[in-house]
């Protein structure tokens, strides 16, 4: 059900920071049409920080319903305090979410040990498929391959967004963790070669405003065709980096308003993209074809 090309969907706001539903609907559409094989809502990307439980909530139940199965859903349902983070998977599971995603506690600087029991807990209270989500550079928090691998052994957690960029994960977490246990990579400037390596997709930045280039990326490197995965990437490499320039997803909504499917709006205490950054931005763009 899930691989390739999933996008980490930003959430489309309002100037004044409300959430635009009508963008939302739009966007999945958007996504649909061209070929994304399947959604996160309200990740990272999509600004589960400043989002409350409730909006949190209702952007999950609007991506499931706007999908309307043409593609699988996967909600974001992370958080630093074990409790909160069983609440809005259980809200994921109601919404008709395919799957959640769980990010690594963040600030709180569990042991490896703590890890471990804090998503086993999640798994244990609520029965949705579940990917575990490691981005050490957000959470100052790194999720150790053996410590993966003894949570792909409970039954309802499928797989791993490793975010490090460090290809040479990729080889420990397929030896390690259980037969069939999914590998997707978390950073788009690595994400090729992760798949080439083995893995099963990428949870992508990029795939916001490159989407169809991203699905025959992925179709490439999932097939083993290296030459023509690495022609394409290569198109999409200024974007994998320049998403980047100011914190994420700075930019990425900054390009998503420029193609006219989102307005302006983002939420404090992240900032519009600065003026010195946007011709970087904008470079990437040309660079991948997008007007």
């Amino acid at each position: 059900m899930f691989s390739g090309s999933i996008v980490a969907l930003i959430t489309p706001m309002h100037e004044d920071g409300r959430v635009d539903d009508l963008a939302l609907r739009r966007l999945v559409d958007f996504h649909v049409a061209e070929g994304t094989d399947a959604i996160v809502a309200v990740g990272t990307t999509g600004e589960s920080a400043t989002l409350d439980e409730e909006e949190h909530c209702r952007v999950i139940a609007q991506v499931v319903e706007f999908a309307g199965g043409r593609v699988p859903v996967i909600a974001g349902t992370g958080a630093n305090s074990t409790t909160e983070a069983i609440r809005l998977t259980r809200c994921a599971r109601i919404a008709g979410a395919d799957a959640a995603l769980l990010v690594t506690p963040y600030y709180n600087k569990p042991t490896q040990e703590g890890l471990y029991l804090h998503h086993k807990a999640v798994a244990e209270a609520v029965d949705i498929p579940q990917i575990l989500y490691n981005v050490p550079g957000r959470t100052a928090c790194d999720m150790q391959p053996a410590t993966a691998a003894r949570l792909s052994h409970i039954p309802n957690i499928i797989g791993i967004k490793e975010a490090t960029g460090d290809l040479s994960r990729v080889e420990p977490l397929r030896r390690q963790c259980r037969p069939g246990f999914l590998l997707f990579s978390g950073d788009d400037a690595s994400a090729c070669d992760f798949m080439l390596q083995g893995g099963n997709g990428v949870i992508s930045v990029t795939a916001n405003v490159a989407p169809r280039l991203m699905h025959a990326m992925c179709a490439a490197a999932l097939a083993g065709n290296a030459d023509e995965a690495h022609a394409i990437n290569a198109r999409l490499d200024g974007l994998h980096h320049k998403l980047f320039v100011e914190s994420n997803p700075i930019p990425v909504k900054w390009v998503v308003a420029e193609m006219g499917l989102c307005p302006r709006g983002i939420r404090l205490p992240l900032t519009w993209l600065s003026a010195a950054a946007e011709p970087q931005v904008r470079d990437a763009m040309h660079q991948a074809g997008i007007d």
